[in-house]
């Protein structure tokens, strides 16, 4: 995992900080941390890990948006709207927390998951909106191949995965090269999730991260792996307003 700071000028590279969940769950998390708080509009970043005997029982959330993309294994999603799903490798789910939603996250088949969440503030006039749940299979989500990469758009252009933020979210596989141009304006962060490559010239790795915030026109951020390397790169339209997280809520 890469643990310097880049000194060319170019984006830098972290790793992200494993964490434990009450119950045992381990995740790898970009954001909140005790080095980052949060990445306007985005509240929390990790990728998880639920082994067979665990899981998140039944909590409350409000105030945000969830995408859950899975990677290892299926998880199974219970909520206080009666919505009961299943989700496998490449399927996503999101869940509008709004006034308040209570849920829970077990893993499927008696077998250990893993996967990709997303914590999305909502704008301070949509905090009040009716909680929602969406499920999207991956093979409803637009897959291309981009030059030397799989570009798989969770969300985003032609991905059916709606949020009240404009967001950009690709699950990204490159052997070879491959470019990233964010929208300008945008906050936004690459996260390693296999393999090893470079990111603008520094070593990337999975696990590690690098973070883009105001975004200039013009910017691109330029991947090279010769033996492959699977990264996500999220970015999203700040809503210019505090992020104030209680836990589960986010006022």
């Amino acid at each position: 995992m890469a643990t310097d700071e880049n000194t060319d000028g170019g984006v830098e590279v972290q790793s992200a900080e494993d964490i434990t969940h009450p119950g045992g769950m381990r995740g790898n998390r970009v954001m909140p941390t005790p080095v980052r708080d949060h990445l306007d509009p985005f509240v929390v970043f990790e990728r998880f890990f639920i082994a067979a005997d665990q899981g998140f029982d039944t909590h409350p959330h409000r105030g945000f948006e969830i995408v859950s993309y899975m990677l290892e294994g299926g998880m199974v999603h219970d909520d206080s709207l009666g919505e009961s799903h299943t989700a496998y490798p490449g399927d996503a789910m999101r869940i509008t927390t709004g006034s308040g939603i209570r849920h829970s996250e077990l893993p499927a088949d008696d077998a250990p998951c893993n996967g990709l969440q997303l914590w999305v503030n909502l704008p301070r006039d949509r905090k009040d909106a009716d909680p929602a749940f969406q499920d999207v299979p991956g093979d409803e989500l637009p897959t291309a191949e981009v030059g030397d990469a799989t570009v798989t758009t969770v969300v985003g252009d032609g991905s059916p995965v709606e949020l009240a933020t404009d967001v950009t979210y690709r699950d990204v596989a490159v052997e070879g090269s491959w470019s990233w141009d964010p929208p300008a304006g945008w906050s936004g962060f690459l996260y390693g999730v296999d393999g090893s490559g470079m990111v603008d010239g520094e070593v990337f790795g999975t696990e590690d991260f690098a973070v883009l915030e105001g975004i200039d026109e013009g910017t691109r951020v330029a991947v090279e792996s010769e033996e492959g390397v699977r990264l996500a790169a999220i970015a999203g339209a700040p809503h210019g307003e505090p992020i104030v997280q209680r836990g589960p809520f986010v006022e």
